[in-house]
């Protein structure tokens, strides 16, 4: 079986449900791409997280190199103007080719799931990190939601 390279949110969910669902997908390796990994919810700040994620056989990585740097974070809170935001991240992504590369390496070698708060995968950066590993050879991308898991249409590989 082939891996895919899924993304989830954890937006609205309880770390047990979370964990829930990354079993349901067979998900083996959290990849962290918050750039500080805090969180006022309950069981997803770094430390607690991972040992969660540990408790249920998942590894966890933090790649704070795919986070959405600060200043691109905080004009967004300004102005909410996703276009901006979605140039701006795009613009700093490129620049992270060592990170993507080992990100590529990480989910061809196991099912890996890039995780963010944000639910909606299409108002995230994770979706634009995941679409630029699989640019650069990776797996086919799959959102997981509380429900279901969609596949990524936003990004075509050239025949």
């Amino acid at each position: 079986m082939q891996n895919a390279l899924f993304t989830i949110g954890y937006e609205g969910l309880s770390i047990d449900a979370f964990i829930a669902r990354l079993q349901a997908a067979h998900v083996k390796t959290i990849v962290d791409v918050r750039e500080l990994p805090l969180s006022r919810k309950k069981g997803f700040s770094k430390s607690a997280f991972s040992s969660a994620l540990s408790a249920h056989g998942i590894a966890y990585l933090h790649v704070p190199a795919l986070g959405c740097p600060k200043p691109i974070r905080n004009q967004y809170k300004t102005d909410a103007n996703w276009h901006t935001y979605t140039r701006d991240f795009l613009k700093y992504i490129k620049t992270q080719d060592a990170a993507l590369r080992e990100l590529v390496k990480i989910a061809h070698a196991t099912p890996a799931c890039l995780v963010c708060f944000e639910a909606d995968f299409s108002m995230c950066h994770r979706t634009f990190v995941a679409r630029a590993a699989r640019q650069l050879g990776g797996p086919v991308v799959t959102h997981l939601t509380a429900r279901t898991a969609l596949p990524d249409l936003g990004y075509q590989q050239a025949a």
